[in-house]
């Protein structure tokens, strides 16, 4: 595991303005923890978080992201945000590629591939996330699901850049089953063995794995071999449960 992982918290569609006191008790565990922390909340709530937690005395190890990004900088296309709007309301982070969109909004993973490059244009670190159903698990195409998303998400332009893959299989997201330990490997092995072949060894990033992650399981994830961190969905929303996983990786 790197010397310092990453935490991060998928808030989803969840959030109003008066959940803000939660992300700063999470940045009070942040300031105490090796971990670099990231927070995903809805887009209405990024440039509140963010005033409210670069005011302290100090400011905020928490980091801020999007949860989605379109392709393009502007234009028509009600609803979307750009990347360079994510930037402007405080992230430096978005996740792309979440299963939630990939299945429920049909994104290709040519789509996804697009996003990243507009992330990077707007100098948004993107975390690109990948995983098979339990139909692909139980034919026995894992590995050939995985290999083609990561080669049709990331594109080239990633290498020398700073990035990170997020393994999160979708029978495993918000279903309370969690892989075994030799799946997770597997997954994470076959990861980073792709990074390290498409990028000739250029990038570093951290490879976390997300799926019904809870306080209880948090630290026995991040001690499998290649788990790099964590993409917490719902244990994110209250600091009692994320602040318990942030401490799970001292």
């Amino acid at each position: 595991m790197p010397k310092h992982p990453l935490i991060a918290g998928n808030w989803k569609m969840h959030g109003l303005r008066e959940a803000i006191p939660e992300a700063l008790a999470m940045d009070r565990a942040a300031r105490d923890s090796r971990a670099s922390v990231a927070i995903f909340p809805p887009s209405t709530l990024l440039y509140a978080l963010s005033e409210a937690l670069q005011s302290r005395s100090e400011p905020s190890p928490v980091r801020l992201g999007g949860q989605d990004c379109h392709k393009d900088a502007q234009g028509a296309f009600t609803g979307d945000l750009s990347a360079e709007m994510l930037k402007d309301a405080g992230a430096d982070m978005v996740i792309l590629g979440h299963s939630e969109r990939r299945h429920g909004h049909k994104e290709a993973c040519e789509s996804v591939a697009a996003k990243t490059l507009a992330a990077l244009r707007a100098g948004l670190e993107p975390i690109i996330c990948i995983g098979e159903t339990l139909d692909q698990r139980q034919e026995g195409l894992t590995h050939a699901v995985l290999s083609k998303q990561l080669r049709d998400s990331l594109p080239l332009a990633l290498e020398g850049q700073t990035f990170h893959v997020a393994y999160e299989p979708v029978w495993a997201i918000g279903t309370g089953h969690v892989p075994t330990d030799d799946q997770v490997v597997d997954a994470m092995l076959l990861i980073q063995k792709h990074l390290a072949q498409r990028f000739h060894n250029q990038v570093v990033p951290h490879t976390l794995y997300g799926g019904s992650v809870k306080p209880d399981n948090a630290r026995h994830l991040l001690s499998l071999e290649g788990v790099d961190g964590l993409l917490v969905g719902g244990a994110s929303l209250k600091a009692e449960d994320f602040n318990r996983i942030i401490a799970a990786a001292d």
